[in-house]
């Protein structure tokens, strides 16, 4: 079930990077179909809580295996809102510098599904959680550099503020996919 949902994020992702590369018009489409990847998260963590609910014995502790459905359904619903919002206020042009910022994004959802299947076996994770922490620390990087360039007077005050909420939901996004590796280094600490 992590592994469906963590495939969900590669094709989030995935459409974020379609939209950098999209023309206006087209932008309506590609939110609706975020919104149905949106949706299949949501399906996908709640069928996780019904498979908890339902267990008396499971994998790994209760609370870590919530922790993880719910910031797995975090970083869908932050990538959903970041194309949502370009959509909504009608953005006509993404900052110089944003395509690093989903680039960053398309990475760790790529290691984040390849990482969900090693959980069985609690093998090969350490590789990941260090790997996205260090995606992390770069998408912070990109993130400041990014509003230095909406605030250095090229853009409207308008169009500032605009952009600052697309950028500060993605890096919101990257923060997600830490905090699912930190909860994948927890669960193999705890199970080591």
């Amino acid at each position: 079930m992590f592994a469906a949902a963590a495939e969900n994020l590669v094709t989030g992702s995935k459409l974020l990077l379609e939209l950098l590369g999209s023309d206006v018009a087209a932008r309506s489409e590609i939110a609706e179909r975020m919104r149905a990847a949106e949706h299949a998260g949501d399906d996908s963590t709640h069928a996780v809580f019904h498979q908890l609910n339902s267990s008396f014995i499971t994998p790994f502790d209760r609370e870590d295996i919530y922790s993880l459905a719910s910031s797995l359904d975090d970083i869908m619903d932050f990538m959903e809102e970041a194309v949502d919002l370009v959509v909504l206020y009608d953005v006509q042009q993404l900052p110089q510098g944003i395509e690093q910022q989903i680039e960053v994004l398309a990475r760790a959802a790529e290691l984040t599904a390849e990482a969900m299947p090693n959980l069985r076996t609690m093998s090969n994770l350490t590789e990941y959680w260090i790997e996205i922490n260090r995606l992390e620390n770069q998408a912070d990087q990109i993130h400041r550099k990014l509003l230095a360039h909406l605030f250095s007077g090229q853009y409207e005050a308008i169009e500032v503020l605009k952009l600052k909420q697309i950028v500060d939901v993605l890096e919101e996004a990257a923060d997600a996919f830490e905090h699912v590796a930190n909860t994948v280094e927890t669960i193999a600490v705890k199970e080591s």
